[in-house]
This record gives C-alpha cells, sequence and structure tokens, in this order.
C-alpha cells in the first residue's frame, strides 16, 4: 500500500484516521486560503481541499496525498472560524434554532500515478435553540475558536445540536464514507 498523507494539521482528521486504522503521516500545505465569493460553497470547499492536496502531492510525489476542507453555511454566508468571543457568539446566534450546511472538500492526489480526485460532502446539521447563558458558556470552553462554524460536533458542540441529515465525520472535518470510497475505487484501498 502506498503512503498516505494527510494535508492538514487538523487534530479532528487526524484522529479520524487514527480510529478506523488508517496510517498516515501529517504534512501541513502552506497555502493560503483565499476564498472568491462567486464560487458555490461546494466550489470553494473541493478548491481549498485540492490546493492543500496538491501543494504537499507535489513534495511527495509517490505518496496519496489527501487534502481537506470545511466549510459552514448558513442563509448563503460562509462562516468561517470565529475571530474572537465576539465574532463565536455572532455565528451561534445565527445557528441558533435554525439548519445550516457543512460542506467538506475532499481530494486526493498522487503525481507517480497521475489521479487527481475533487470531490465533496455535504450534511445538514440543525441546532436546538440557544439561550445566551448556553451561548456563552459555551464559548467560556474555549472550544469553539479554531473551528468553523464556532463550534465542534465531535466536543461540547453535540449539545447544541438538535439532529444531522448526512455523514457526521463531515461536520467533524473528514467524510469517511467518502474517503473510503475514493481509496477504494482508485487506490484499491479498503478501510474495513
Amino acid at each position: 500500500m502506498e503512503d498516505i498523507i494527510l494535508a492538514s494539521s487538523s487534530p479532528r482528521r487526524r484522529e479520524i484516521l487514527e480510529k478506523y486504522g488508517i496510517k498516515h503521516s501529517v504534512v501541513k500545505s502552506e497555502i493560503y486560503e483565499k476564498i472568491y465569493s462567486e464560487d458555490s460553497p461546494e466550489q470553494i470547499a473541493m478548491s481549498l481541499s485540492f490546493e492543500k492536496a496538491y501543494n504537499v502531492g507535489l513534495k511527495y510525489r509517490d505518496n496519496i496525498v489527501i487534502g481537506a476542507d470545511t466549510i459552514v453555511v448558513f442563509e448563503d454566508e460562509i462562516l468561517g472560524k470565529p475571530q474572537d468571543e465576539s465574532d463565536a457568539s455572532r455565528m451561534l446566534n445565527l445557528l441558533s434554532g435554525k439548519e445550516h450546511m457543512v460542506i467538506t472538500g475532499l481530494s486526493l492526489v498522487n503525481f507517480n500515478k497521475n489521479i487527481k480526485i475533487v470531490d465533496y460532502e455535504k450534511t445538514m446539521v440543525r441546532f436546538r435553540k440557544l439561550d445566551k447563558d448556553i451561548i456563552q458558556r459555551y464559548i467560556d470552553t474555549k472550544e469553539p475558536f479554531d473551528k468553523a462554524g464556532a463550534y465542534g460536533i465531535q466536543g461540547y458542540g453535540a449539545l447544541l445540536v438538535e439532529k444531522i441529515n448526512g455523514c457526521y465525520h463531515n461536520v467533524v472535518g473528514l467524510p469517511l464514507g467518502r474517503l473510503s470510497q475514493l481509496l477504494y475505487r482508485y487506490f484499491d484501498i479498503n478501510i474495513i
């Protein structure tokens, strides 16, 4: 099996790969994440995931390089990582009692085999109605600050969620089902 490289420093993505026994190393991509507002959210997520995989793949041409980028979209607004407490509070108030999309762009590249795959996964998430006290208590956990949309479903953020429709791992940051399908289809690698 070719060596797999995750082109991401996200601890959540690493944990997913480790949990399912996918041996890999981590090489952080050196890209500047630029978002073009005229692109669809799906195009943005796929483009950023491909840039990450491509950037690392240029240096590790024999390896399968996985790039991923997760964005949260509410009413056509892309909610990135909050800048501060006020921004986190604004995002959580926006999402309170409503549904939003979580989109992860997923790219796999192997330069020596001339394989470049770009795909995405979309999951709908509905938050329960949040009062100011719950929002502040969640912000006080410091969990929102390195996560798109100001929450992490794998932590205390799970308490904010009423329901999801789609892939749970996508909301965490790496759509495992889609990744499994692509690894098998293009590299003959079975996770299970």
